[in-house]
């Protein structure tokens, strides 16, 4: 274990995050392909001067590699501007939004003007040999308990081109990634240990995970600046998952000693590998890289668009989780409405038909669809064709009018299931009250002496459904009282 305060243990985080809309800038669909590339085009990439005048140090030992590029695409999702044979169209509205989000929800200052950049990348990912980004936050903050980490930047930047294959002297890449928004929050050297650093990623991953973002494996990436006392800033690329990032600090830490104690103290880029360790990417980038977007105009974000994203902020998943757990859903169900958006949907809208029963209602769209799965032998999306939001909507609104109770929800379901309309499948048969009492009496006569539940248990096997479960009971008790 180390001390981290002795050694002057500073970090920084970078989270990039795919957000969940079409390409930044032409429009076109952001989904990874792995049918047959339609094309293959072959290109060289050449370094240039940023505008400060100067060849930025990275760039230039990327272009002292010499590699050819080869670049699959598909006629029908990858376009012209993807291709760099037409420049890039206005900037996507939805992802704009989702990173304006993100960034009120980090507490960030919008800049009111901005301008879209060029930075210069020729490692082959991206076709034109720059990626676009725009700075559109900053200043904000995060809380951890170790405290507050603040938040630098908030980007929104095109994503690069995804490797197929890489040798000596070639990597071929496809662009069905190339030019997915991303959104980029960059936080200050605020981070004292990594398990402040593991902690901070998760909330910013919650954060994010409340806006439209892309979910799964490669829809986020996570870089750690890291250093000491006598040594340079060190950037490490690649994380996948938070658990990785304690070993792989104090990995990095037991490197930059040496380094110190051998006097090469110079910072680079490197990649994180799965044991912990890192290796060597490229020197440390500079600001020579950056230059104007020529293309398009200045970014102007009006207090209008502003303010009505700051009224429609989402929830975050601790919020809701409170929320859920206020209205009496169990904690298995809680995880399992969260865990998918569209159910979490599918779960608010059910709840303003009928606020009444929350758990019922997490059931309906949760387990008893796997359950019907199940049992019918049929996959959870063909249940889901069936039992959507409008027969749930139907269904909810006669419990709400107490055409049906509570416990006729799920046989009326398996009624729809079967093939049934669910209208007809709401009309239910009820016993009357009189001829449910008289059965009790003749239950207690035959059997005294037994529980209140286990009369009910009776009589729900007798009548099959045709019994309001609560007005039986009241039944029983006062028979029985």
């Amino acid at each position: 274990m180390h001390d981290y305060k002795k050694l002057g243990f500073k970090a920084g985080l970078e989270i990039h995050q795919q957000i969940d809309s079409p390409k930044l800038f032409s429009g076109a669909p952001s989904f990874l392909r792995n049918d047959e590339p339609h094309y293959v085009i072959e290109r060289k990439l050449h370094a240039v001067a940023g505008e400060s005048g100067g060849v930025d140090s990275a760039v230039s030992h990327e272009a002292s590699i010499g590699k050819t590029f080869f670049y699959e695409g598909y006629r029908d999702t990858i376009s012209l501007v993807e291709l760099d044979e037409e420049p890039a169209h206005a900037i996507n509205e939805e992802a704009l939004n989702t990173t304006l989000t993100v960034a009120l929800l980090l507490d960030c200052e919008i800049y009111p003007v901005t301008q879209i950049m060029r930075k210069t990348v020729i490692d082959g990912s991206n076709t034109s040999g720059f990626q676009r980004t725009v700075l559109l936050a900053h200043d904000g903050k995060i809380e951890t308990s170790f405290g507050d980490v603040r938040i630098a930047s908030v980007c929104l930047e095109e994503d690069s081109a995804r490797v197929i294959s890489r040798d000596k002297d070639k990597v071929v890449y496809r662009l069905d990634r190339l030019g997915i928004p991303l959104v980029e929050i960059a936080t200050y050297p605020d981070l004292h240990n990594p398990e402040q650093v593991k902690e901070c990623a998760l909330k910013l991953g919650e954060i994010l995970r409340a806006c439209k973002v892309k979910r799964g494996i490669g829809t986020i990436r996570q870089d750690v600046n890291v250093s000491i006392k006598g040594h340079d800033r060190v950037e490490i690329k690649g994380f996948q998952d938070p658990k990785m990032m304690i070993k792989t600090i104090d990995c990095e830490i037991d490197r930059q000693l040496l380094n110190v104690k051998n006097n090469k103290t110079t910072g680079d880029v490197r990649n994180a590998k799965e044991d912990g360790t890192s290796e060597f990417l490229r020197p440390m980038p500079g600001a020579d890289r950056m230059y104007p977007e020529t293309d398009l105009a200045l970014l102007r974000l009006g207090r209008q668009r502003i303010d009505h994203l700051k009224k429609h902020l989402p929830k975050l998943r601790t919020d809701m989780r409170a929320e859920l757990e206020k209205k009496g859903v169990s904690e298995d169900l809680i995880e399992l409405v969260l865990d998918d958006s569209e159910i979490l949907d599918e779960f608010h809208t059910l709840l303003d038909i009928y606020p009444m029963d929350a758990n019922l209602i997490a059931k309906m769209v949760t387990l008893w669809r796997h359950e019907f799965a199940t049992k019918t032998k049929k996959t959870l999306m063909q249940i889901q064709s069936v039992l959507d939001e409008s027969v749930y909507a139907e269904v909810l609104r006669a419990l709400a009018d107490e055409d049906i109770v509570s416990s006729d929800v799920k046989p009326v379901l398996a009624k729809v299931l079967e093939g049934s309309d669910v209208n007809d499948a709401l009309k239910i048969e009820r016993i009357d009250d009189n001829e449910i009492e008289k059965e009790i009496r003749k239950l207690i006569k035959e059997k005294p002496g037994l529980r209140a539940n286990a009369y009910m248990g009776m009589l729900m096997a007798k009548f099959k459904g045709k019994l309001d479960a609560k007005k039986a009971m009241e039944l029983i008790n006062r028979v029985i009282g």
